[in-house]
C-alpha cells in the first residue's frame, strides 16, 4: 500500500505530539477562584466540591503565595458575608473595610505582582440571594448598576486589578467604566461576565457562599441557555461599554459560544469551568469510572482549544503540577 500522506507520522512518538500539539495549557492561562471568610486560622472544605476550600484571609495569603510560586498569575476573589450583614441594598459591599477590600490589600502587598480580580455582583451581600437589588418581588436593573458601581469603585480603590461583574444587568459595563474614570481609576480593568446563563451547574458555588436565591431564580437576568445569538449581541455591547476582557459561563457546555465569541472579538476571551463541572468530575473519579488526571487536562484543553485565552478553573492547582 503506497500512501502520498500518512498523519499518524504526526502521532508517533509523545516528542512529536508535543512539537506538533496546536493548543498548549500553561499556568498563566489559569484564574483560581478564591473564597474567602471571616475569621483567623479557618478552612472549610465546601461539602459539595470535594477538596476545595472557604479559606480566611491569613491561609488565603498563604494560598495565593503558593500559586505565585506554581506559576499562576490571577486569582478571582468571592467573599462569604455574614448574615447579619446582608439586607436587599447590599451595601456591605462597598464598605471600605469590608471583607473583600481587605482581602484585595492584604494579597496586593504580600503578592504586588499577582492580577487579582474582584467578583461584582450583589448576591453575597443580599438578604434576598439574588444579583440585584429586590422590589416588589423583581429584580430592578437601574437601581442595581448603580450600586455595582460603587462596589467596583471601592475594589478599585482597594487595589483590584480588574473588577469582574457577574451579575448580567443591562447597562453595567458603561456605567462602571464611566465611574472608574471619574474617580480616577483609569488603570482598572473590566472583565465582564458577557454570556453568563442560566445553568443547573452553579450549585456547589452557592453551597460555598451561601448565595442561593431566596425566592424563584435568575432566569430574569442570567441567559436562557438555549441561545447562541443572543451570546454574541451581549458581548459586543459589553465591548463596547468599555469590557477589557470578556467571560463565558459555564464552560464545558458552552464550548460553541466560546468559539462563536472568538470568532467575532478582538479582546481576550476567558471562560468559567464552574463548580458544577469541578463536581462532575470528582463524583465520577471517586466512583472510579473516570481517571481525574486525564479528566482534568482534557476538560481545560477542550476550553482553551474552543478559544478560551483566560480558563477559571478549581482544577488550576492540579492541572500546573500535571502539566509538570
Amino acid at each position: 500500500m503506497q500512501l502520498q500522506r500518512r498523519n499518524r507520522i504526526l502521532r508517533q512518538s509523545p516528542a512529536i505530539r508535543a512539537m506538533v500539539a496546536e493548543t498548549i495549557l500553561q499556568p498563566s492561562d489559569f484564574i483560581v477562584p478564591l473564597f474567602i471568610d471571616e475569621g483567623e486560622n479557618l478552612q472549610t472544605e465546601i461539602a459539595s466540591m470535594p477538596g476545595y476550600y472557604r479559606r480566611s484571609l491569613d491561609l488565603t495569603l498563604k494560598e495565593v503565595k503558593e500559586l505565585w510560586s506554581m506559576g499562576i498569575k490571577s486569582v478571582l476573589l468571592f467573599i462569604k458575608c455574614r448574615d447579619e450583614w446582608k439586607d436587599n441594598t447590599g451595601k456591605e459591599a462597598w464598605n471600605k473595610k469590608g471583607l473583600m477590600q481587605r482581602s484585595v490589600k492584604a494579597i496586593k502587598e504580600a503578592v504586588p505582582e499577582m492580577v487579582v480580580m474582584t467578583d461584582v455582583a450583589l448576591d453575597p451581600y443580599s438578604s434576598y440571594g439574588h444579583d440585584g437589588i429586590v422590589q416588589n418581588g423583581e429584580i430592578v436593573n437601574d437601581e442595581t448598576v448603580e450600586a455595582l458601581v460603587k462596589m467596583s469603585i471601592s475594589h478599585a480603590e482597594a487595589g483590584a486589578d480588574f473588577v469582574a461583574p457577574s451579575d448580567m444587568m443591562d447597562g453595567r459595563i458603561g456605567a462602571i467604566r464611566t465611574g472608574l474614570e471619574e474617580t480616577g481609576f483609569t488603570r482598572t480593568g473590566i472583565m465582564s461576565y458577557s454570556a453568563k446563563y442560566a445553568s443547573c451547574f452553579y450549585g456547589p458555588f452557592r453551597d460555598a457562599l451561601d448565595s442561593a436565591p431566596g425566592f424563584g431564580d435568575k432566569k430574569t437576568y442570567q441567559m436562557d441557555f438555549a441561545n447562541r445569538t443572543e451570546a454574541i449581541k451581549e458581548t459586543m455591547m459589553d465591548i463596547e461599554e468599555g469590557a477589557d476582557i470578556v467571560m463565558i459561563k459555564p464552560a464545558l457546555a458552552y464550548l460553541d459560544i466560546i468559539r462563536d465569541i472568538k470568532n467575532v472579538v478582538e479582546v481576550p476571551v476567558s471562560a468559567y469551568q464552574v463548580s458544577g463541572e469541578y463536581a462532575m468530575v470528582k463524583a465520577a473519579a471517586k466512583m472510579g469510572w473516570l481517571n481525574e488526571e486525564k479528566t482534568i487536562i482534557e476538560t481545560l484543553t477542550s476550553i482553551k482549544r474552543a478559544g478560551a485565552d483566560l480558563i477559571a478553573t478549581y482544577f488550576a492547582k492540579d492541572a500546573v503540577r500535571l502539566l509538570g
